[in-house]
């Protein structure tokens, strides 16, 4: 039997005028803001700091709906003031995980932690500390942006009215939208609903922060805009976690990535030392006019191994990058015309392909050990 959760819902998660806690409190106008809370009040939390108890542990959790198998005994930790980037294909269990950390879903075995606490039990606590943008925002086109924060600024349980405004102000100016907050919604760009979103994310000031697919729909400008808001955000003392099939967007921005395949996790850490654990070898690529001349680096002092192809660069194995110098002066000894010398980097989306293209075998286990 599936899991549902009752209880309040976020700002954004679902369109609150189709929430059942809402009942009937659509808003109608600037004046008619609804003072229904669907959330507790939500004053500051103290954060959590730095390397403390993860903010989020999933351990050997379990979802399925109906004869299909969303969750398969994922596990996973989310370190505090860190940005985690949930990367997989679609239908890789990606959203599936957010809804069980917010206690949309319960889980249908394994133990999930937010903040120590239990989101199928604990959901409006938990929740109280959450924010969330989804692919698909949820906003009321014919209100302003201001009306739109207002009403969520209620539904946060922010009552006090200088409180509310402070926080939207902020919020505003953070994101780039305080010069557009009286012009109607159903007018902005794409981009601009993205900023909205945002803003109206934090404004009850969240220790944690999903993005489901923050990007989807934008171009390039406004995707690099919107990322580099979610960067700047665990130096405000959040904590990201960030759903993309988008391997551009997790490279250089992922504290850590948890690599999803049918539900379950791949690989999962820092991107540079998984990187690392797949290719411990200090690699080279060199390459000559004349590529039987690369022959002359075997036996060289610190290389272990040069491996000769005939349609690229010899890709040369050396104990410290260091010996780049080294190889150069042996080559031009031999009198060798050196066209390529560079240390070989393997970026977030080289290992992804890698692994996914080893996932059936034993190597994945060695790597993520």
């Amino acid at each position: 039997m599936p899991h549902t959760n009752t209880g309040s819902t976020l700002p954004g998660e679902a369109m609150p005028a189709a929430d059942p806690a809402l009942l009937n409190c659509r808003p109608r106008g600037a004046d008619a803001m609804p003072v229904v809370m669907t959330v507790p009040s939500a004053l500051a939390p103290d954060r959590a700091p730095a390397g403390s108890t993860p903010v989020v542990s999933l351990d050997r959790v379990e979802r399925t709906f109906g004869d299909q198998t969303a969750l398969a005994g994922l596990s996973f930790t989310v370190p505090a003031r860190s940005i985690t980037v949930l990367l997989g294909p679609n239908g890789a269990g990606k959203t599936t995980c957010t809804r069980v950390v917010t206690g949309a879903l319960g889980p249908d075995g394994g133990t999930v932690r937010v903040f120590g606490l239990d989101p199928a039990t604990d959901g409006p606590e938990v929740r109280r500390r959450i924010g969330i943008v989804s692919a698909k925002p949820a906003l009321y086109d014919r209100l302003s942006g201001l009306d739109n924060l207002r009403y969520a600024a209620e539904l946060y349980g922010l009552g006090r009215r200088d409180v509310a405004a402070r926080r939207i102000r902020e919020a505003a100016e953070r994101f780039g939208i305080a010069g557009a907050l009286d012009q109607q919604v159903g007018g902005y760009s794409t981009g601009m609903k993205t900023r909205l979103a945002l803003a109206r994310s934090v404004l009850h000031e969240p220790e944690l922060v999903l993005y489901d697919e923050p990007t989807s729909g934008l171009d390039p400008e406004s995707s690099y805009a919107v990322l580099e808001l979610i960067r700047e955000m665990t130096g405000q003392g959040n904590t990201v976690i960030m759903c993309t099939h988008l391997l551009l967007e997790a490279e250089g921005l992922a504290d850590q990535v948890v690599m999803l395949q049918d539900g379950q996790s791949l690989v999962q850490g820092p991107p540079d030392e998984l990187v690392r654990r797949y290719w411990p070898e200090h690699t080279v690529l060199v390459d000559a006019e004349d590529r039987t001349s690369l022959a002359a680096l075997v036996g060289e002092p610190g290389v272990h191994d040069v491996r000769l192809r005939d349609d690229g660069p010899a890709t040369v194995v050396v104990d410290d990058l260091a010996r780049i110098p080294d190889l150069v002066h042996a080559l031009a000894r031999a009198g060798a015309r050196v066209t390529r010398v560079e240390a070989e980097r393997h970026s977030l989306e080289d290992l992804y392909f890698a692994v996914r293209r080893d996932s059936g075998e034993n190597r994945i286990g060695e790597v993520v050990q």
